[in-house]
């Protein structure tokens, strides 16, 4: 008899190190945003974070099955999704140079809002009114956090909600494609092409500087490597177990977050991020909520 239990708890075990693995990569980030652009970034972060996407597939024991296919029928999509995925970090990035490190996370939390309000156009989902209150209640947390019309609110709090819509919309792209393709293969197609876009974005946008210190190429690998094994992480965790038994951990990204930009950044910002980023948080677990209770009926 299978240990499910067992595999689940693993499963959340990697979901959180994934978490924790993305929070360090956007440390790094944050550490090298005054000396490249976040075009530049993005562009790093995607040709290191190549390699273990490659793992994952040549490891997918689907994709062995089926006979090692690198032909996908909705090849166009996979390849829109990467482009919106670049484009999420473009936004995500250049939060991380302007605001404290827990705002612009909690901010890109944002995603579960908008995945559940695209279910309706996108996937012709019927959204009833819990999961239409608790996507009130999440952007109630997000208006909270940017404060318009304040003195603290500026343009750069519209970029990680940004961010956490293309995260939503690649998410909802990557439900569009036909179930028997890998997901792997899928998240390779993605990879690639974002590696494309966010390469064309930095020449676009003032091309590469030169590295201003020799020490910094070590972190940008430690970047692209933190961020490529973190979805390596998060694809096998899901591989394990339903995805609705990890998604309630899904939000210890944000006290993470907090945690590590207080000892790295000395931030400590508990007046932006509260109560908005409970009602984020409420609002997203109340989606999880009515997402299992629908699975169990």
């Amino acid at each position: 008899m299978v240990d499910r239990s067992g595999s689940a708890t693993r499963a959340i075990l990697l979901s959180l190190l994934a978490l924790t693995l993305f929070d360090f990569m956007g440390l790094i980030i944050k550490h090298l945003s005054p000396y490249y652009s976040a075009a530049e970034l993005s562009a790093y972060r995607n040709i290191f974070g190549l390699v273990p996407s490659i793992l994952v597939l040549w490891w997918s024991r689907d994709w062995q099955s089926r006979g090692r296919p690198l032909a996908m029928r909705q090849w166009k999509l996979g390849l829109f999704r990467g482009v919106v995925v670049a484009t999420a970090q473009l936004l995500f990035y250049f939060s991380l140079s302007q605001m404290a490190f827990a705002t612009a996370s909690t901010l890109s939390y944002s995603n579960a809002i908008f995945m559940t309000a695209m279910a309706v156009p996108l996937l012709g989902e019927r959204v009833g009114w819990m999961r239409w209150s608790a996507v009130l209640v999440g952007f109630c947390g997000v208006i909270w956090i940017m404060r318009p019309g304040s003195e603290v609110f500026s343009l750069a709090a519209l970029a990680p909600v940004g961010a956490g819509f293309c995260y939503a919309l690649s998410g909802v792209l990557s439900r569009l494609v036909d179930e028997d393709v890998p997901t792997p293969l899928i998240n390779l197609y993605s990879a690639v092409c974002a590696v494309f876009a966010a390469l064309a974005l930095a020449l676009a946008l003032g091309g590469f500087s030169p590295l201003a210190k020799a020490t910094d190429i070590l972190w940008i690998v430690a970047m692209g490597g933190f961020g490529g094994f973190a979805v390596l992480a998060l694809i096998v965790s899901y591989r394990m177990t339903e995805q609705s038994n990890l998604a309630p951990f899904s939000y210890f990204g944000i006290p993470i977050a907090f945690f590590l930009g207080w000892v790295f950044f000395d931030e400590a910002p508990w007046a932006d991020l509260f109560p908005g980023a409970i009602l984020i948080i409420i609002g997203g677990l109340m989606v999880i909520w009515r997402e299992r209770r629908r699975k169990r009926a």
